[in-house]
């Protein structure tokens, strides 16, 4: 199964030496599951001639807002509606969590409650899973007929499933414990209120559901539905509209 990676930004230079770009973190992640994987570099609208260049599509962060004045935007939401359109599979992380429900008629804002950053836990419909986070913005309505599957008090709209063909989520299931604790280091004196950078710091070390995540995203890809105990299964399709 072939895999577009649509690159919607790209990892501190600072930080690229040791850890690579987006699309090399999501690559690791993904590896050995007989995945074929591509990337594309969308953030300079460098995008595919087609939906139907790869079998599947995942979209990556970015330091940047999707409400925000970007040239990359307006076409990468035409590209998310015609593979929702072409039911060409999708999943989304962060940026892209944000940039699929926006393009489907969801609202996307800058978080009144500030920064989550480094090792959250988040509800799965019932299963608790520990993921590094980084983001101020996040989902604050989702599109009409998505599904929430998972979430906490910070982040009520974690994880959104749309039918069989789509799924996103909200933290970052490819930021490695060492990224993570570079970037609170290097970047989060910047941007982070001390006592909430302090807490991510002191939980750095708590045991990650990378894997676990990736192991959703993938079944997703080639099966077109979750199983979280059992739970969670596909949904009707929605409909779409674009605010």
């Amino acid at each position: 199964m072939k895999i577009g990676i649509l690159c919607t930004g790209r990892a501190p230079a600072s930080l690229r030496s040791l850890h690579g770009d987006y699309g090399s973190m999501f690559r690791r992640l993904l590896a050995g599951n007989g995945l074929e994987l591509q990337e594309w570099d969308v953030e300079n609208r460098h995008f595919p001639t087609t939906v139907h260049a790869a079998d599947g599509w995942l979209i990556t962060g970015s330091r940047h807002g999707v409400y925000e004045d970007h040239p990359f935007i307006p076409p990468l939401e035409d590209f998310i509606l015609a593979a929702r359109q072409a039911d060409v599979v999708m999943v989304g992380v962060c940026f892209g969590h944000q940039v699929m429900a926006q393009a489907l008629g969801g609202r996307v804002d800058k978080f009144a409650g500030g920064w989550a950053v480094g090792p959250q836990q988040y509800s799965f419909a019932g299963e608790r899973l520990t993921l590094n986070a980084w983001h101020q913005d996040q989902v604050t309505e989702p599109p009409p007929g998505a599904q929430c599957v998972a979430g906490n008090d910070f982040c009520r709209y974690a994880a959104l499933v749309y039918g069989h063909w789509g799924f996103s989520v909200q933290p970052h299931p490819e930021f490695s414990r060492s990224f993570m604790r570079e970037m609170l280091t290097r970047r989060g004196p910047e941007l982070v209120p001390g006592a909430r950078l302090r807490t991510a710091i002191a939980r750095l070390d708590a045991p990650l559901d990378q894997q676990r995540l990736a192991g959703l995203m993938i079944r997703f890809f080639r099966r077109r539905h979750l199983c979280l105990g059992g739970i969670l299964q596909a949904v009707p399709t929605p409909e779409v509209s674009r605010r």
